[in-house]
């Protein structure tokens, strides 16, 4: 008895802890779509809470690694790792923009299609194979089809309101959501477009972080490395963009720095939760969780941003989540496979990792 109640314990904490890291991805695109409102631009936003991430995770490299042997970080391994800092700081910028265009419910739904893209991706490269005998690569293959017409919907058709947002007569008065925050139909197809190029971004940044991994097995180093090319990069550019406001890097104590503040801490706690979770429960316990996003940010977006649900949104949400679940079964049902046939460590491709996205 005493053995079953700690296991139902164990799995508690695991949902909590994977459900607070869900809510707090979507509370950052919510928090950074209002902190727009108030004048905090993109570059800042990212250069900052990258470094700030760095900082926070250095401690982790006196814990790790001293009981493993290495290769040496090479000029190879290391200019890798800055072509990966490269690809995250422009999917991080593509995703901002995609949000200040559209909604972090559009960024929440379009997101599912990563492991889908991550896959025609594998398939080009010839790092996955498609036999349409087996039933786990017509999965993914169906998975993929579905994730992309879901992502069709999603952008082309807005449709009918299904969910009308009403705003608290105090929000109202004190004008805290201004009509900057709500989007048109053209920024909603814009706003679509710049998220589906984000997601290109991101599943090519999956298939060099496994190349990465494979040579230089250390995470907590490679993510330091990671976030640090991340800022450098995101503040060059922001440099030349913003070449003519020099005002826009001073940040003011409001929620401009909440925003920098808060996304560096769950930048780097995430990384650390979903490297225990998938020590314990595997990749695909962390891929489970994602379209709950889309959930999360319709709540979300209903109460902080008054923010309507649209039929095609609806739609296109529920396609993208079966074709994400199909692909995430179909890539099970072959790992499982492959461990009948190895004892060696298998490391899956289509890992759900956020110590990349936002």
């Amino acid at each position: 008895m005493a053995g079953t109640v700690s296991l139902w314990r164990r799995e508690a904490v695991f949902l909590t802890t994977m459900l607070a890291t869900e809510t707090a991805s979507v509370g950052i695109t919510t928090l950074f779509k209002v902190a727009t409102s108030k004048g905090l631009k993109i570059y800042p936003f990212i250069g900052y809470s990258y470094l700030l991430a760095s900082l926070l995770l250095l401690p982790s490299l006196f814990f790790t690694n001293r009981s493993r042997s290495l290769p040496p970080l090479s000029i190879t391994i290391l200019s890798k790792i800055g072509l990966l800092g490269f690809l995250g700081s422009m999917y991080l910028i593509t995703g901002c923009i995609g949000i200040e265009y559209s909604n972090p419910t559009l960024a929440s739904a379009i997101s599912n299609i990563v492991p889908a893209l991550t896959f025609i991706l594998a398939i080009i490269f010839r790092m996955e194979k498609v036999t349409f005998k087996e039933r786990s690569s017509v999965a993914k293959l169906m998975g993929t089809i579905l994730s992309l017409i879901g992502a069709l919907v999603v952008v082309l058709y807005h449709g009918p309101r299904v969910f009308v947002a009403s705003s608290p007569s105090y929000l109202t008065s004190r004008q805290l959501f201004p009509p900057l925050l709500s989007s048109s139909n053209s920024d909603w197809l814009i706003g679509g477009a710049i998220l589906t190029i984000q997601c290109i971004f991101v599943s090519i940044s999956f298939i060099l972080q496994a190349h990465i991994m494979s040579e230089y097995p250390a995470a907590f180093t490679v993510s330091i490395l990671y976030t640090i090319c991340v800022s450098f990069v995101t503040i060059a550019i922001g440099l030349v963009v913003e070449m003519n406001s020099p005002s826009v890097w001073i940040i003011c104590f409001d929620i401009t720095l909440i925003s920098i503040v808060t996304l560096a801490i769950i930048t780097s706690v995430s990384y650390v939760i979903h490297s225990w979770t998938v020590r314990h429960k595997g990749p695909l316990y962390l891929a489970i969780f994602k379209p709950l996003s889309i959930l999360i940010a319709v709540v979300m977006g209903s109460i902080f941003l008054n923010d309507s649900l649209y039929l095609g949104c609806l739609i296109g949400g529920f396609l993208i989540t079966l074709g994400f679940y199909a692909v995430m079964w179909g890539k099970a049902n072959e790992d499982k496979k492959l461990l009948s046939f190895s004892d060696k460590d298998f490391a899956p491709l289509l890992l759900n990792s956020k110590n990349d996205q936002v």
